[in-house]
This record gives C-alpha cells, structure tokens and sequence, in this order.
C-alpha cells in the first residue's frame, strides 16, 4: 500500500481543481468524464503544471507544500507516466527507449531488472525493433517498461489504453493487476471508463468539474 495525500487547489483558466485525497490504495482509481478535471490533477502531480497551491505527499515523501516552499522539480517527484500517446523515442530501438528509464534512474534501485521488466511485458521479440513498426498496444508496453525502469515511487496512467481495442487493453489491464499484486508497484490510473478502472483499483474517486463526488472502495 502507498500512503497518498493530494490536497490541491489548480485554477487554469475558467476551471479549478479542488481535490483533498486521503488513500491507501494500491491502485487508486480516478474516473470522470471529459472536462471533469482528471487530466489536470495528474499534471499538477507530475509538476508539469503550476503554480499550485496545496500539499502532495506520496509515501511520506514530500513532493508540493506550498504553505512551507516546497516544491520538487519533475525529476525529483519519481513519478512514473504513461500517456494515452505511448511519447516513444522513435529513432530509437525499443531496448533503447527502456534503457532510457534506466539512464533517468541514476540512483535508485529499480522494481525489476532490465530482464525481468523484458519478461513481464513480453517484450523480448521487440527488443530490436523501432516504434514506427509496433502496434499501439505494443507500444504501451514499451512506455510502461520504461516507466519500471526508471524505479517510480508512484506510476501515474492517464487514459493509457483508451486508443487500444478491447483485447489489447484486457492484455495490459492483466498486466497492471500483476504489478498490483506481485511487484507491489502504488498505480494512480485515471480513465473515462469506469470497468476498467474497477478491474484493477482498490479505490475510485469519481471527479466532476474539479470536485470529488464520491469515494468507492473495491477492495
């Protein structure tokens, strides 16, 4: 389990993000429709957006405490992030794109070695091969490897599956529930599509128009 605090405040534009997130999850689920704000508070979390106001503690580690200063630059936070579009290297062989994560990890060990991350996503007839030429599920696969690598105290999915047809997203959501339960990996997974995210959270917050509604325990 990872102890998660998100106290945030966000105002971009005409919307704000009001969100006071207490869990203990192992996956913590966020669904919402389209404008509910989902997409901002994993930014704000990321760092990549600002300024915001609040505090963000992910496993006792302080990532955003506007009241006391703080506020970790992206490299510092750890968070892993797969995107709806898997943001591959694509002049670079697949082995190299994860070999990226590890490069990006230069002082942490990582969840899994290079070979058991191949062997976890089935990722070792692809090794030599280049994005242009993958599937998009096979990409993803490739975007989640590095992410592991790159040894994240939390992983953050932001619609990851949503471009995939259904076979190829039950492989990854398979893949998800076995880092959940085997590599012990803490997961933010957000989503539009409420089956999915109950196939492998713990615990979804529903959001609409930057607030919480409701707070549904799974397991």
């Amino acid at each position: 389990m990872s102890d998660m605090q998100i106290q945030l405040q966000v105002q971009r534009g005409n919307f704000d993000l009001e969100v006071n997130i207490q869990s203990n999850a192992r996956v913590l689920g966020i669904f919402g429709i389209s404008g509910a704000g989902k997409t901002t508070l994993i930014q704000a979390m990321a760092g990549l957006i600002g300024p915001c106001q609040g505090r963000i503690c992910i496993g006792g580690q302080t990532l955003l405490d506007s009241k006391r200063g703080i506020n970790l630059a992206i490299e510092k936070r750890r968070l892993g992030m797969v995107f709806q579009d898997a943001l591959l290297f694509a002049h670079l062989s697949v082995a190299d794109n994860l070999r990226y994560g590890q490069v990006r990890n230069n002082q942490d060990q990582p969840l899994l070695s290079f070979e058991a991350t191949v062997q976890l996503l089935n990722l070792k007839t692809l090794l030599d091969r280049r994005p242009a030429s993958l599937s998009g599920g096979e990409r993803q696969r490739v975007a989640i490897g590095r992410a592991l690598l790159a040894a994240p105290r939390l992983l953050l999915l932001d619609e990851a599956l949503a471009s995939l047809d259904q076979a190829r997203k039950q492989e990854i959501l398979n893949t998800l529930i076995q880092l959940r339960d085997v590599v012990k990996l803490p997961m933010l997974y957000i989503s539009h599509v409420y089956e999915e995210i109950a196939q492998v959270a713990d615990e979804i917050i529903l959001l609409e128009a930057g607030r919480q509604l409701k707070t549904v325990r799974l397991l």
